[in-house]
């Protein structure tokens, strides 16, 4: 069967696991600003990464408390004051995602996703 019109990629993971994986690419992401993952993963943690930041943009309690749902608490602190000051003037566009070569391993396709400055 072809999944045709099915959005997200599944990772070999069942729901919980994925959405513990994406979590995790993301405060890495937030605490390191640049990271390196396979290009699926960071093609999918890529949405994630702006709509977080959009929140974090919104500067409220609720939208903090939303942040640490999702979050650990330095990741929080971090994008709440270092990264929503650099990117308050820009409208979107907090990513980018540069492609490298294979990995060495098992050939998976390499990128490094970082924040634009």
């Amino acid at each position: 069967m072809m999944r045709h019109l099915k959005r997200g990629r599944k990772f070999g993971r069942v729901s919980g696991q994925r959405r513990t994986l994406l979590r995790n690419l993301a405060g890495q992401l937030i605490a390191r600003e640049r990271i390196t993952t396979t290009e699926a993963r960071a093609k999918e943690l890529a949405p994630l990464a702006e709509k977080l930041i959009t929140v974090a943009k919104r500067n409220t309690a609720a939208s903090r408390r939303a942040l640490a749902s999702m979050l650990p608490r330095g990741a929080v602190e971090k994008l709440s004051t270092t990264i929503r000051t650099r990117m308050e003037v820009r409208p979107g566009g907090y990513t980018r995602i540069t492609k490298l070569g294979p990995r060495k391993s098992d050939r998976s396709r390499m990128a490094i996703i970082e924040f634009v400055q």
